[in-house]
């Protein structure tokens, strides 16, 4: 079965809107893993402008399943993961102000950086996973870099979800073929959703984990969040 790790971003936007903690992240990540959720992923910025740092260090000791922090890794980015040790940290080459995720990894442009950042963060004890478009090219660029796995950003596969699915999923299909051979694991995520999530998981090989937090939360206010997390789950199957 693929992982689910929920992204709470969205819990830390909302909160932020009227200062305060409410909701109260801590709790609803720790609903989330009595739901049935697999793993936890935070993606601090800069700007701690949803995920705050010290919600990292908060989250710490009160995460029981997997870990997820995702970032660019810019030194106080770093630092915060070297200090928080979670179970996996996935490199993100987001711009300062970016409002969301948009690109993978140049994995050959950026070679020599990755691999420095990959050492220290593995020298730790921290999984690595590298955030990468679904490109033959740059997927084996990532295995040079010495990062345990890669996260396929499938924004382009969303979009073309409800217009072609097969050929949305196409390149996707490739991409994880050739990073199995490489050894490395696979990860995915960005704009999966109920509707698109069955038809990404049983076409993708050696699926092992989604992350999943915009969607999630939006159909939770719908749907609740316990049956949200028990529909992804069923679908991941």
């Amino acid at each position: 079965m693929t992982k689910l790790s929920v992204n709470v971003n969205k819990i830390a936007t909302l909160r932020n809107a009227r200062g305060g903690n409410m909701p109260n992240l801590v709790k609803v990540a720790r609903d989330v893993e009595r739901f049935g959720g697999q793993g936890i992923t935070i993606h601090p910025r800069p700007d701690e402008r949803h995920i705050r740092y010290q919600d990292a260090r908060d989250l710490k000791n009160q995460v029981t399943t997997e870990f997820n922090i995702e970032g660019n890794p810019i030194p106080k980015f770093m630092d915060l993961v070297l200090e928080i040790r979670p179970t996996q940290v996935t490199l993100v080459p987001d711009a300062v102000d970016a409002i969301t995720s948009n690109a993978g990894w140049d994995t050959h442009a950026h070679a020599d950086f990755l691999k420095d950042v990959i050492a220290r963060f593995k020298a730790a004890g921290i999984r690595t996973s590298i955030f990468v478009d679904p490109d033959l090219h740059m997927i084996e660029g990532a295995n040079a870099t010495g990062t345990d796995r890669i996260e396929l950003y499938t924004e382009s596969y969303a979009k073309g979800y409800a217009s072609n699915k097969d050929a949305a999923i196409a390149p996707f299909v490739q991409a994880a073929k050739r990073a199995h051979e490489l050894g490395l694991g696979i990860n995915a995520g960005h704009d999966l959703s109920l509707e698109n999530i069955a038809f990404f998981r049983q076409s993708i090989p050696h699926l092992l984990e989604v992350s999943i937090g915009h969607a999630l939360i939006c159909e939770a206010i719908y749907l609740g969040l316990d049956n949200v997390i028990n529909m992804y789950l069923n679908q991941l199957k």
